[in-house]
């Protein structure tokens, strides 16, 4: 499948990590948290975790990290199929296309749920025809990018001469939890706002990007080293120390499974020491996905992608490169994209 354009949104607040950080010393919760705990949250918020700013849909900044259940599921529904939208409407314009040229939306995430889903809600935002197809993709995590351009390409397969937009958008300023557990605050710190859409067709012209051989590794085994669980009405991440060292090992096996070597690169960001263990096991400095991290911190399912657009920003003679994003299940997966 071709590529015809990309394009990425942020909420408008954007914070510094000390910014952030100022806001959790000022939340009662804060202050219930042990002394150890606190002191994780300054270590990682104020030091070298790679993390300059992050974005999050919120109007009210100050309970950034203190909001109830319902206040957070109905966040996630006023503002992720805002932001996709958002993206989506980038993409269409960067295109020369308008919402009435497309045959398939495909939508992933999985910081919130909708029924019926975030596919929906863009539709009408944007005045899709009421024949589009319509694919909602839930509960993949950081991953999901990538399955979903997948099956794209299989929807593309059958209607060549169709036009599909693939969509990840993550709100995860609406799973934010609090407590005590190590693997619980680091998420506070990490976790923002985003969202990438592209405009994919069936039918190319030379020297267009294409994608394809998309592999996948799943290791049901680690599943509760990273996921999300149900506590008190919220979404609280599990998030095991294993999991840089875990990333690395699947990605290196997905790696040894290319069909031709890549002149670059690019994967999900996940956080410094998760980046660090990637580059011990791939012939590259990841600068694209440093850069996402530095801006935007870990956006969970958008980050590849969005790493992604700003590689094609300055794409010089590149002719080839390697995709991958991994997390919830455990979970990897890569693609190639070539001209």
């Amino acid at each position: 499948m071709f590529l015809q354009s990309i394009a990425s949104a942020f909420p408008l607040a954007a914070l510094r990590q000390q910014d952030c950080f100022a806001i959790m010393q000022q939340s009662d919760w804060f202050a219930e948290c042990t002394p150890r705990s606190q002191q994780l949250l300054e270590k990682v918020m104020l030091g070298e975790s790679g993390i300059e700013q992050r974005h999050y849909a919120c109007d009210d900044l100050p309970r950034l990290f203190s909001h109830g259940a319902q206040e957070l599921n109905e966040r996630y529904e006023q503002e992720a199929p805002k932001l996709a939208s958002e993206a989506l409407q980038k993409a269409l314009s960067k295109a020369d296309l308008s919402a009435a040229d497309l045959d398939a939306l495909f939508v992933c995430t999985c910081t919130g749920y909708l029924c019926p889903g975030v596919t929906s809600h863009v539709a009408e935002m944007l005045g899709l025809r009421a024949d589009v197809y319509l694919s909602d993709l839930v509960g993949l995590g950081c991953g999901a990018a990538i399955p979903t351009l997948r099956a794209a390409q299989n929807f593309l397969a059958a209607h060549p001469s169709a036009r599909v937009a693939v969509v990840a958008v993550e709100i995860c300023s609406t799973a934010f939890f609090v407590n005590n557990d190590p693997g619980v605050l680091i998420s506070l710190c990490l976790f923002g706002d985003g969202a990438s859409a592209s405009i994919w067709s069936g039918e190319g012209a030379p020297g267009q990007w294409r994608a394809g051989h998309f592999s996948t590794i799943h290791l049901p085994e680690h599943r509760e080293k990273i996921r999300f669980r149900n506590d008190q009405g919220k979404l609280r991440n599990q998030l095991h120390r294993s999991v840089p060292q875990l990333a690395a090992s699947a990605v290196a096996e997905l790696y040894q499974q290319r069909r031709a070597d890549p002149d670059q690169a690019i994967t999900h960001s996940g956080g410094r020491d998760v980046i660090e263990a990637l580059e011990s096991v791939l012939p590259f400095s990841l600068e694209e996905t440093r850069s996402v991290l530095a801006r935007c911190g870990n956006m969970s399912s958008p980050s590849v992608l969005v790493a992604l657009e700003q590689r094609l920003k300055n794409v010089g003679q590149d002719q080839r490169y390697w995709l991958t994003a991994f997390g919830a299940g455990f979970a990897a997966h890569s693609c190639e994209m070539w001209r």
